[in-house]
């Protein structure tokens, strides 16, 4: 009995360690290894592009929204601007149509989606009207910076590359320790991104700003989200979904903890499907750097919350075997009352920010887990006002 605690005990442990510390260090070193590699740009690429911002109930930004496109330092001749407005009840739409008129320069369009289905639904509508080479998709409250288009379009130099990320910049990190966290996550996922793309392909991008081919479009089921799901569906076709972070979009994080709880559960809602999306990614013969990436960058992150209960548990079962697992339990028990601590007390302290907001992801997890096992995971949700 004490041989299946021990494995699973260590298996689990190691699950965490390498998706915390070990998978980020191994891919430094494979950087420095591969220093060599850099992004290729080619400026004069200037395709026709359509930017899409998909909007629901909007109306606090969709004004910014709209003259930050319409800044955007690209060839007026070759860009038009589309909102995808998913079944909007506030002035939205009507906001839309009032620029559309006093704007009539650029090429504008609103497309209403009837029935509200989620983000990725209202992006599978609208892309079904696009006639240019390539899509570019933002939100509605990222701002842009007015050389993002020329920057995603210089990135796709082969016809290999399907996919280009941008770098979402927090624009409010010192605004809260609950932004201050998650800006500090962006910035070490985004240096993982960066050396991923470089040597082959990213694993997941963002959806404050990403481009693709328009014939490289899939109609993703209105669940998923274009984040998660595009860099692996083109990673498998032997394409690459690539990063260029010098295209950059700003954006507010959640200043609250209820929001950037709520965020997370949101990004959760398909994580059973996502720890092994296909089969196929263990063919590390055919889809090489891509496999290893994938399990070390998603598929243990996506297991970490199963991980924690599994290693909490049978170091409970085991403690009595000697005198490491009584010391590991305490270290269990110390880091959840820090994260106590730190909810009730509302301590500012760095390192205790650091348990709380990862205590937080893993709670998140579980949260996600449960509706997709109860049928409750669906592909809307209400946006975080602190990010508004």
């Amino acid at each position: 009995m004490d041989f299946w605690l021990k494995t699973l005990f260590y298996i689990s442990a190691f699950i965490i360690i390498w998706a915390m510390i070990g998978y980020p260090v191994s891919l430094k070193v494979i950087g420095k290894l591969h220093k060599t590699k850099k992004l290729e740009k080619n400026y004069s690429h200037k395709p026709s592009v359509t930017v899409m911002v998909v909007a629901h109930n909007e109306e606090k930004v969709i004004l910014d929204k709209l003259h930050n496109i319409v800044s955007l330092e690209y060839p007026k001749d070759r860009i038009e601007f589309l909102v995808s407005s998913d079944n909007s009840t506030d002035k939205t739409n009507e906001i839309v149509k009032d620029f559309i008129r006093s704007y009539q320069e650029y090429n504008i369009r609103l497309f209403e989606v009837k029935a509200r289905k989620g983000k990725t639904n209202a992006q599978n509508e609208a892309h079904k009207t696009v006639t240019s080479e390539y899509l570019i998709m933002t939100d509605a409250n990222s701002m842009m910076e007015k050389n993002a288009v020329s920057e995603l379009m210089a990135a796709f130099t082969s016809e290999d590359i399907a996919y280009v990320s941008g770098r979402l910049a927090i624009i409010n990190q010192n605004v809260s320790d609950v932004s201050n966290a998650e800006a500090n996550y962006w910035d070490s996922d985004l240096a993982a991104r960066e050396i991923e793309g470089r040597i082959q392909t990213i694993t997941a991008g963002n959806g404050a700003l990403y481009a693709c081919r328009t014939k490289d479009y899939n109609d993703f089921n209105p669940i998923q989200c274009h984040d998660s799901a595009m860099p692996p569906y083109y990673a498998l076709q032997g394409k690459r979904a690539i990063a260029n972070h010098d295209a950059v979009a700003y954006e507010k994080a959640g200043e609250v903890i209820e929001d950037e709880f709520g965020r997370k559960v949101r990004s959760n809602r398909v994580l059973l499907a996502q720890i092994l999306p296909d089969i196929r990614i263990l063919n590390i013969f055919k889809y090489k750097w891509f496999t290893y990436f994938y399990l070390g960058h998603r598929t243990c992150r996506y297991l970490l919350w199963i991980s924690h209960l599994i290693v909490l548990v049978t170091n409970i079962l085991l403690v009595q075997s000697s005198i490491f697992y009584m010391l590991t339990l305490a270290g269990q028990i110390i880091f959840y009352l820090l994260a106590l601590l730190k909810l009730y007390m509302k301590l500012n302290i760095r390192y205790l920010n650091m348990i709380y907001y990862y205590t937080v992801t893993i709670a998140a997890q579980w949260v996600g887990v449960y509706r997709v096992l109860s049928g409750k995971s669906k592909p809307f949700w209400e946006k975080a006002e602190s990010t508004r």
